[in-house]
């Protein structure tokens, strides 16, 4: 799918909380190995969006239960013969290695973050526009000025405990969207439905499409049925349709 953009849709609230995380983590992962002012900002603020995000729902216990969940139907595979074993025993190797960790009662997502007096201060801030700009926080902004090894040093020690909570999100999610057999469907007039059958623990829509595609899909469901609108939008001043034409797309059905 490398020349294909991929739409999802979350069809349960712990699946769209490790999507938000995931989202999170991206923009941390691309901004941590750089080391400019603007760079470190931007690290810290998604770094503190993240610990919001941690401290609002027990996302350590929801990923503990995921994983738990694909280890005993991967395990259950173990006799069937057209499953390559060595892999499935390094897959189920690494999901009891992550379990251990997130297990260990004294390890807690983003307390560095929590119990930083520093962190704090620019969280404070961070609800209001503007708000850790060089006057409202010089301490912020002496900061940023310090050597490049001092924050990396700070980085690195806000970061680190974060990277358990990221690797069972990354195999979590990198499971579910392996679950789907891709299937091409044809959407009539742009508008595409289909149920999903109550034995189907269906967790994800992911839709693909070309790169070069004019239309983009506006998918909502729930546990009985899911839809998809493909829309298209000539200019940013209109606003967005629904397309009249025939559009032909790749499903993905996430049933992990």
């Amino acid at each position: 799918m490398v020349n294909s953009i991929i739409y999802e849709q979350p069809l349960n609230e712990r699946v769209r909380t490790f999507l938000r995380l995931e989202y999170l983590f991206m923009i941390v992962n691309h901004h941590v190995t750089r080391f400019n002012e603007w760079d470190n900002r931007t690290t810290i603020a998604s770094l503190l969006n993240i610990a919001d995000l941690v401290s609002r729902s027990d996302i350590k216990t929801d990923l503990i239960k995921e994983l738990e969940r694909h280890s005993n139907t991967l395990a259950a595979l173990a006799d069937n013969p057209n499953v390559d074993r060595e892999r499935l025993q390094n897959i189920l190797g690494n999901i009891t290695k992550i379990l251990e960790s997130l297990r260990d009662t004294s390890y807690q997502p983003a307390q560095a973050l929590r119990q930083d007096e520093f962190i704090t201060s620019i969280k404070q801030r961070s609800t209001i526009p503007g708000g850790s700009c060089s006057f409202d926080l010089p301490r912020y902004h002496h900061w940023l000025h310090k050597p490049v090894e001092e924050r990396i040093s700070d980085i690195k020690q806000w970061h680190g405990d974060l990277q358990t909570l990221y690797d069972a999100l990354r195999l979590t999610l990198h499971m579910i969207r392996n679950s789907a057999t891709p299937v091409m469907e044809r959407a009539t007039s742009g508008f595409y439905q289909k149920p999903i059958e109550s034995s189907t623990a269906c967790q994800l829509i992911r839709i693909a499409l070309p790169k070069d595609s004019k239309y983009y899909p506006e998918i909502s469901g729930g546990k009985h049925r899911f839809t998809v609108r493909f829309m298209e939008q000539n200019s940013t001043t209109s606003r967005p349709v629904q397309t009249q034409d025939p559009v032909e797309f790749e499903l993905h059905c996430c049933i992990l």
